[in-house]
């Protein structure tokens, strides 16, 4: 069951999709999605924030940067955006 979404994270949440589109210059019909996962693969720290677009005509991509939500600076931000996107591999968003 989701953990439920406190008002100060659902405002990071949002910052942090509103910059991506900024950043990537994204159409109003793309769909940008923004989860804190917790990370259960060997030496994957514990927490990560996936970033992931997804455009109507196909082609999602998707970032995952090693830190948790409210550690995500719109520099650090910036420079995983400017990093080619990783694969997609039928993975939970």
């Amino acid at each position: 069951m989701p953990r439920p979404t406190s008002p100060r994270r659902a405002a990071q949440l949002t910052a942090l999709k509103n910059r991506t589109r900024e950043l990537l210059d994204l159409a109003d019909e793309d769909i940008v999605l923004v989860r804190q996962l917790d990370c259960t693969e060997p030496g994957c720290p514990p927490i990560e924030t996936v970033i992931a677009v997804l455009p109507p005509s196909g082609g999602t991509r998707r970032w995952t940067l090693h830190h948790p939500v409210d550690e995500i600076t719109p520099d650090l931000l910036a420079r995983a955006l400017a990093e080619p996107p990783g694969p997609i591999e039928g993975e939970r968003l």
